[in-house]
């Protein structure tokens, strides 16, 4: 299945049925009237959050969606049917925008959650809704209302505990292979990461997060450059940020730099998401050079830098439950309302 994390398509709920004008004419009843009833309603346009999509590849073929009208109303004052609605199923993350790509008009982050976009048109009165003293027999009915149209963008941002950052090349594909059951593309070039990848990381039967990897970012992504930033969308939502860099980079400092520069140009506030930052590829060099590498990124970053080998799966488990770790306070304090959790 391809992935597709945005799509715009185009919404409209059902109209109303229409009110009739009828009368009363039964044998052995001296005396008639107006009996025409009220149309139908017309159907909503309903989203609906649900667990089992990923993607928005779906409204690359369907793009429109209408809801059928009411039934019109009848004699004996019937009124008509009222219209089903129409529920369109969406990925858990989803948001919509109007037509202006900037006005939200729902984000639902929950599986399980609907918002009516589109509420369909009352039904118009029959003729019987009019009768009074004076007029006693109304030949009026109105017709229904019509229903809500509009363009609307989907927007997917992928719903995961923490994600993958850093420039091409750096093993985020092999380390998220490693670390979960994902099975990403990775070869030795460049943007082998073409669309984000989710991964379920499981340390034990009771410990698990999902690991979010976005296509490698370049200096100028913000500009547009390589890939650009529109995939930093899908790690909004994530607890905290894992920064892979390439430990033969010929300047570790300048490579996180990079990095920092266009998480700051983004404006979803990555930039105040906690980063743990991890050296990968940490067994192409000696244990010598790789600590001179470590020290000196220590060093400019003020924290705790982490050496690894995705390719060997070496230091790949500490990093592993420093992540969990950190999530799950994140998770209690976020329940609690107490104050920010601190790794040691």
């Amino acid at each position: 299945m391809k992935f597709l994390d945005q799509a715009k398509i185009y919404v409209k709920s059902g109209d109303g049925g229409n009110g009739v004008v009828a009368f009363r004419r039964e044998k052995f009843i001296e005396y008639g009237g107006p009996d025409g009833g009220d149309g139908g309603r017309g159907g909503d346009i309903i989203f609906q959050a649900i667990d089992n999509l990923n993607t928005l590849i779906d409204f690359r073929y369907t793009q429109h969606f209408r809801a059928r009208k009411g039934g019109n109303g009848s004699g004996a004052n019937r009124t008509g049917a009222a219209a089903e609605d129409v529920v369109i199923k969406v990925p858990v993350g989803t948001q919509i925008f109007d037509d202006d790509k900037e006005t939200l008009l729902a984000d639902l982050d929950e599986a399980g959650k609907t918002i009516t976009l589109c509420r369909g048109g009352d039904g118009g009165f029959g003729n019987a809704r009019f009768k009074s003293s004076t007029n006693r027999a109304p030949r009026r009915a109105d017709p229904g209302w019509p229903g809500e149209e509009r363009w609307v963008w989907l927007r997917l941002k992928l719903i995961a505990d923490a994600g993958l950052v850093g420039l091409p090349n750096a093993g985020k594909s092999t380390f998220l292979s490693v670390a979960s059951a994902a099975r990403p593309k990775i070869a030795d070039y460049p943007f082998t990461t073409l669309h984000p990848q989710l991964g379920m990381v499981r340390l034990s039967s009771t410990e698990e997060f999902v690991l979010a990897d976005i296509p490698g970012l370049i200096e100028g992504a913000h500009m547009g450059s390589g890939l650009g930033d529109r995939f930093l969308g899908h790690v909004e939502r994530c607890a905290l940020l894992l920064h892979l860099i390439d430990i033969t980079s010929e300047d570790v400092v300048q490579t996180w730099k990079t990095i920092r520069h266009e998480l700051e140009a983004y404006e979803g506030n990555l930039i105040k998401k906690h980063e743990i930052i991890g050296l990968n590829k940490a067994d192409l060099l000696t244990p010598e050079e790789a600590a001179e590498k470590q020290q000196a990124l220590e060093k400019a970053t003020g924290q705790k830098v982490f050496l690894l080998s995705a390719a060997t799966h070496h230091g790949v488990k500490d990093i592993l439950y420093y992540l969990q770790n950190y999530i799950t306070n994140h998770k209690l304090n976020d329940s609690s309302h107490q104050k920010p959790f601190s790794p040691i």
